[in-house]
């Protein structure tokens, strides 16, 4: 069962999928052709075959017509097995699309990276060589404007440089959490706590030094937000769980507050309430 971690790592390219074709032009210098949008596409690459074959995520770019086709996976550690599947992923993908594919391997880890570089030998005269961006091809975003340009990215760099000397780390943490407070607050939520939760040790005591100085706001409107969705969150929890019916309507409602003393009367009402019109009341 994919981690967590291998989960969040596929939602960053599926939240932006313009990612895949920046790093492979900015981080391995691969020539991109032109296109006018980047959007996601099924990662279902089973054709007539009995055997199913799902990649992690398949960006599509496009101009008029397909341009390139994009395998993303998530390589968080060597699986043998991929060396066979990935050429059916990439030869699977052009039939079904009729252009040019490759698969892009996406590591925290540099020793996966080497592994996941060999090239694949697929038989008498046929290799087939996957673009893999690990660690040290991750471009090091320590700016705030910068970060704020592709939120995205920020994080993928924090993740990336987690291992870094505890100063490095830490900047690039904080301009990626502070980046993705721009972003809606369930987004926003996310890749903070990507963030936070790659960090460890010197990284994460400096990364927390940094946060807690006026410079970076900690208490700011995000985390008002943050908190008061949180809340929200649980007002809902707990009305199902008393199996208290909600309408989709009146869920919005309930998880879009973002006055926390409103939400904060919910939570102490929501444990007599009888029907959301009582929660509702003043």
């Amino acid at each position: 069962m994919p981690s967590t971690t291998h989960e969040a790592l596929v939602l960053l390219f599926r939240n932006r999928p313009e990612l895949a074709p920046e790093l492979l032009r900015d981080a391995l210098n691969v020539k991109v052709p032109a296109y006018t949008e980047a959007r996601v596409e099924s990662s279902d690459l089973t054709e007539l075959q009995p055997t199913e074959y799902r990649a992690d995520l398949v960006v599509l770019l496009v101009d008029g017509e397909p341009v390139l086709g994009i395998i993303v996976e998530v390589q968080l550690q060597k699986d043998e097995r991929k060396r066979f599947t990935w050429p059916v992923y990439a030869t699977n993908l052009r039939a079904r699309l009729e252009c040019p594919t490759c698969v892009l391997v996406v590591t925290p880890s540099e020793v996966v990276a080497d592994w996941a570089r060999v090239p694949i030998e697929t038989g008498p005269g046929g290799r087939f060589e996957p673009l893999v961006v690990g660690p040290n091809a991750v471009p090091i975003i320590r700016d705030v404007e910068t970060a704020k340009r592709d939120p995205e990215l920020a994080v993928l760099s924090a993740m990336a440089h987690a291992g870094d000397a505890p100063e490095l780390a830490a900047a690039i943490a904080t301009a990626a959490v502070v980046a993705a407070r721009s972003l809606d607050v369930e987004r926003a939520l996310l890749y903070s706590d990507l963030v936070r939760f790659s960090l460890a040790g010197a990284a994460q005591r400096a990364f927390e030094e940094l946060m807690a100085t006026g410079n970076y706001e900690y208490q700011s409107e995000f985390h008002r937000k943050a908190d008061a969705h949180g809340k929200a969150s649980a007002v809902v929890a707990f009305l199902d769980a008393r199996g208290i019916p909600l309408t989709d309507e009146e869920k919005k409602r309930i998880l879009g507050c973002t006055d926390l003393a409103v939400v904060d009367r919910w939570v102490r009402k929501a444990a007599t309430v009888t029907s959301a019109d009582e929660l509702f009341a003043a």
